[in-house]
């Protein structure tokens, strides 16, 4: 990963926690569902570039 899509990878899992934090605050389970997938997503990209380059 180069250190531009490694930025954009934390960017992407900061605001993933943000509107899941968000969501608890506000106590509406959609937003941080929609955080935490946002999360998830960004966990599951980085993992698949990180195979790619280990295969």
């Amino acid at each position: 990963m180069s250190g531009t899509e490694k930025t954009k990878a934390t960017a992407e899992q900061a605001k993933g926690k943000a509107k899941e934090t968000l969501g608890r605050a506000l106590g509406s389970e959609r937003i941080t569902a929609e955080g935490h997938g946002d999360q998830a997503r960004t966990r599951q990209a980085k993992d698949d570039v990180k195979d790619t380059f280990r295969h």
